[in-house]
């Protein structure tokens, strides 16, 4: 394996390589903007490195600014594993590492099939063992990163639909330098929406945006037909910028929500964009192929939930349904409510019941500390849109269940108070639910939801912060209403919504759950505050 040394000295490859995004097929730069590099760690011929782990296995998505030819060669510790192709241009690429030993730091080096180096070699490290009981587990968590700067064009002056690629990853800095051991992405990667009726207009099916990317032909593969193009073009501008090789050392943990499938969550007499169809599935699923990984396997969740063990990818992986596991100290239950909605009336859902048996089996299951569910989709507050939880509407400018939502289905909320019950009632652990979607900063107490009585057990509902939200996100501006506590329920808001950029930290150990708050006014704040922020707001969550 190459040493800093040698690899600035040998990689004279890395040094002829363009510095701006490609599409890779036929469509030219993806993005006007520079490709951040590192400035304390030589990318090399890396354009965006993106890894996660279990306890015994990494698996890292990666693209490269020039083709690989042949295979690239992944080499851990005494292992060399051969890159399996994600695209026919040879681009991008996976590694998947197996037999790993638990709570080990590797030293990692990506290697040209010729021998060499790609990039400077860096650290990963496994989690503990499932049976191991680690003193603290540290998370950053967001939701909403993405956006395409290209769509920020034509703005009064001073607005933008989107944070810039520069500022969201400061903000990712600013929370990688507290070392979180891993980080949790909830939702919302991508903003590409097609059909929606409103929030298209401003999004895919723009002008700007055929102009940006061009237009999908939804009878087409997504690969192997001019759809590539587009797809790359509409994607790779959200992604890499902002990412390049930032994560190379946290295992991340990407979940997908209604926007990941290029769509907003809306229902006319014209259209309803949910449940998923073919095309909004094969999008998804090609997001997720080329630029971050699949969940690795949990030993208490099973193979063949919706959306796990596909044929076409790595042995035993989930797509929709994850677990990050550490030891026995904490198991954070990842679920992407779109991909298994369905529209049946009272008998509707949001995840099939194969996920909703798990889910309970791991809230009733005594084996772990702490047991924390982050759905995609946010219990607690509503904006009045079609595809919550609740029958919430807006009405007058105030929120009402005395007025029919049109679609909406009321499985959905008999889903949500099932699974909340579940929560409420786990013994000698805090019942917590961190969540995205919602485009803001908050923290609550679920009292009551319908008539389930939560009163000697609140349900703890956090709202993480959207990392890449701009004016036109924020409910209050494109829904007539900031997130609101849902009539369904008696809550206890602790921290009112708070429509700005943001994140959390949060802190597990044996006695409880520390939160920590960050937030980022991009109309108030220099970008150079960023660099420098503090908590605004910490919560000690102390088990029962």
């Amino acid at each position: 394996m190459a040493t800093r040394r040698e690899f600035l000295a040998g990689a004279t490859v890395a040094a002829t390589l363009p510095r701006l995004i490609t599409t890779g097929i036929g469509g030219g730069p993806a993005s006007a903007a520079e490709n951040p590099r590192e400035k304390d760690w030589d990318q090399g011929a890396v354009q965006h490195l993106i890894p996660t782990a279990s306890h015994d296995r990494f698996l890292i998505k990666a693209s490269f600014t020039q083709p690989q030819v042949a295979a690239p060669e992944l080499v851990v510790g005494n292992t060399r594993v051969r890159g399996q192709s994600n695209a026919a241009a040879g681009d991008f690429w996976q590694f998947d590492v197996a037999g790993l030993s638990p709570a080990t730091d590797y030293r990692l080096s990506l290697l040209s099939a010729a021998g060499k180096p790609l990039c400077e070699p860096w650290q990963l490290s496994t989690f503990p063992a499932p049976d191991a009981m680690p003193e603290r587990l540290r998370l950053m968590i967001y939701t909403c990163g993405g956006g395409h700067e290209g769509l920020n064009q034509g703005l009064p002056e001073g607005k933008i639909n989107w944070l810039p690629s520069a500022l969201r990853r400061r903000l990712l800095q600013r929370g990688l330098s507290f070392k979180p051991d891993a980080l949790i992405a909830n939702g919302d990667q991508i903003y590409w929406d097609l059909r929606a009726p409103l929030a298209s207009k401003g999004s895919g099916a723009s002008a700007l945006g055929k102009e940006l990317a061009g237009v999908f032909d939804r009878a087409q593969p997504v690969f192997g037909t001019p759809n590539e193009t587009v797809f790359r073009r509409a994607t790779a501008p959200q992604l890499i910028p902002q990412y390049g090789a930032l994560l190379r050392s946290t295992p991340v943990f990407f979940m997908q929500d209604d926007h990941d499938y290029f769509d907003n969550d809306e229902a006319t007499d014209d259209i309803i964009t949910f449940p998923l169809d073919a095309f909004m599935l094969a999008l998804g699923r090609a997001v997720r192929q080329l630029y971050y990984p699949e969940y690795l396997p949990d030993r208490n969740r099973p193979l063949g939930l919706p959306g796990a063990s596909a044929p076409d990818r790595p042995p035993g992986v989930g797509e929709a349904f994850g677990t990050l596991r550490y030891g026995k100290l904490a198991e954070i239950l990842l679920y992407d409510v779109r991909r298994s909605q369905t529209l049946a009336g009272p008998s509707a859902v949001f995840v099939d019941g194969t996920v909703e048996a798990w889910l309970k089996s791991r809230m009733t299951d005594r084996e772990m500390i702490h047991v924390v569910n982050i759905p995609s989709n946010p219990p607690g507050w509503s904006a009045g849109k079609w595809g919550e939880w609740y029958p919430d509407i807006l009405k007058d400018g105030k929120l009402t269940a005395d007025v029919p939502k049109p679609y909406w289905q009321s499985g959905w909320l008999k889903q949500h108070d099932r699974l909340m019950a579940e929560v409420a009632a786990m013994p000698g652990r805090i019942p917590l639910v961190i969540s995205g979607d919602l485009h803001a900063i908050a923290e609550g107490h679920m009292q009551r939801s319908g008539a389930l009585d939560f009163g000697k057990n609140p349900v703890v509902v956090i709202l993480s912060g959207p990392l890449g939200t701009g004016d036109r996100g924020w409910p209050s501006a494109f829904r007539g209403i900031g997130a609101t506590p849902s009539t369904h329920l008696t809550m206890v808001e602790d921290l009112k919504p708070i429509e700005e950029n943001g994140f959390i930290i949060a802190d597990f150990t044996r006695d409880g759950i520390t939160v920590r708050y960050f937030r980022f006014s991009y109309h108030k704040q220099p970008a150079e505050a960023i660099d420098t922020l503090e908590p605004f707001r910490v919560t000690e969550l102390k088990r029962p």
